[in-house]
């Protein structure tokens, strides 16, 4: 059974970091895209954030330079390394991993909801 567990979200500042976190159990990440995509109240879900079963990371414009994805193979945990948040990064955040054989088989993970105010 898989499971994509996420961590990390909460209220915090402009400017300030968050570290989102996507523990996964039942999948193997070499045969898996694995990405971070947001959700503000209103709007379309977007992508945020991918890595490919290769290794090769990509950006949404409006978060490069700020937000980094990371994968720890050991721990079976991808990150999101959120830094200089703006309050236009609040959002419902989710995991999402993608089986690169199998196109049609996604998992998602339940979305902590990041907040940026002041």
């Amino acid at each position: 059974q898989v499971q994509l567990v996420e961590s990390g979200g909460g209220l915090v500042q402009p400017g300030w970091s968050l570290r989102l976190s996507c523990a996964a159990s039942g999948i193997i990440f070499n045969v898996y895209h694995m990405g971070w995509y947001r959700q503000a109240p209103g709007k379309q879900r977007e992508v945020v954030a991918g890595i490919t079963s290769g290794g090769m990371r990509n950006y949404a414009d409006h978060v490069k330079g700020r937000f980094t994805i990371s994968i720890d193979n050991v721990k079976n945990t991808v990150y999101l390394q959120m830094n200089s948040l703006k309050p236009e990064d609040t959002a419902v955040y989710y995991c999402n991993a993608a089986n690169i054989i199998v196109v049609t088989e996604r998992y998602w993970g339940q979305g902590p909801q990041v907040t940026v105010s002041s």
